[in-house]
């Protein structure tokens, strides 16, 4: 009788080691799901940031191409570079930027 006592015993130790393996087990994979899920969350928010570049780079194309298409006054330019004491390339861009417009485009730059 006492050694079927000691194998009921020794079959209920096991069962509680084969328990324990089996909730950490359970840790280790839920920890290797969290993972994946994670990894593929930031894939997702790679492809939107990059999408999102993308879409920028695109609005400032086509902002530039709407830039270069107006017309300037060069002597506005020379003015504006000289009495300002501004490199003649963002006293362009400055007229660009308000349609050609010199007083608009002066009083930008002395704010």
């Amino acid at each position: 009788m006492e050694g079927a006592d000691d194998a009921a015993i020794e079959r209920m130790v096991d069962s509680k080691d084969l328990q324990q393996q089996s909730k950490a087990l359970d840790k280790l994979t839920d920890r290797v799901e969290d993972r994946q899920l994670d990894s593929t969350r930031v894939q997702e928010a790679m492809a939107s940031i990059a999408a999102s570049a993308e879409a920028d780079r695109h609005a400032m194309r086509m902002r530039e191409k709407e830039l270069a298409a107006v017309k300037i006054n060069a002597a506005d330019a020379d003015i504006i570079a000289n009495e300002l004491e501004l490199d003649r390339k963002v006293a362009e861009r400055t007229l660009r930027e308000h349609k050609g417009d010199a007083v608009a485009a002066i009083r930008s730059l002395l704010r």
